[in-house]
């Protein structure tokens, strides 16, 4: 069963799913890059399937692959909803020495503490705001993409990387006893050589996973 086979198995599933699959932008472009992806990704090597093609744009690789990792996030999580409840994880952690606090600068501007589900939640939302918003992510071919659409991809890798680490500190033994743990860890690799590839997230945020992360990267 190949990665995209396998996303689809999870949806249907799990049908607590988080929310509906986002589309990447229209037009031929998007749809050339995400035949690109699924090429690359379907040979197995994913230090290639992240490097940006000859010729591409930058910020239009960016934008596909930030939906894609959006889609995977969500869909991850989805399968962890029956157990990551408010009860069980009262605040948004990675291990004992990380803690998450949700602030958006808009309508909660002052970061609060909220249980992890509810960080989740409230992170899904927002980055769905950003994509929706075709000032940030334009959906017409030709387009130009605003001065700080690396600034916002950034931030949005950044609190994706965040539910990643709550993941394995809190629940990795659910994901094994689901046996999905290789596909958590493909999907985690990817993400890393693609966050590494373009410099997304600084190194101190990664700090909760940085063993794995280095076991990850080394080999490259």
């Amino acid at each position: 069963m190949n990665a995209a086979t396998y996303i689809i198995f999870l949806y249907f599933r799990n049908q607590r799913t988080f929310r509906p699959k986002k589309s990447g932008p229209s037009g031929s472009k998007g749809a050339q890059l995400r035949k690109h992806i699924d090429a690359t990704l379907g040979s197995g090597n994913l230090r290639e399937a992240v490097r940006l093609p000859p010729g591409e744009d930058l910020n239009e690789w960016l934008a596909v692959n930030t939906v894609d990792f959006f889609n995977q996030v969500n869909l991850l999580y989805g399968t962890l909803t029956e157990f990551c409840t408010p009860e069980n994880c009262p605040t948004m952690t990675a291990g004992p020495r990380y803690e998450y606090r949700w602030a958006d600068g808009v309508q909660i501007k002052k970061p609060i503490e909220v249980s992890a589900p509810k960080y989740v939640e409230y992170l899904m939302e927002w980055i769905e705001v950003q994509l929706d918003d075709e000032s940030i992510f334009p959906q017409k071919l030709g387009t130009p993409f605003p001065p700080n659409f690396k600034e916002v991809v950034k931030t949005i890798f950044k609190r994706l990387f965040r539910v990643y680490a709550h993941t394995y500190h809190s629940h990795f033994q659910k994901i094994v006893s689901l046996k999905e743990e290789a596909h958590l860890n493909t999907c985690f690799k990817h993400f890393i050589l693609f966050t590494y590839e373009f410099g997304l997230i600084d190194k101190k945020e990664l700090a909760p996973l940085q063993e794995l992360i280095e076991s990850i990267i080394v080999p490259y």
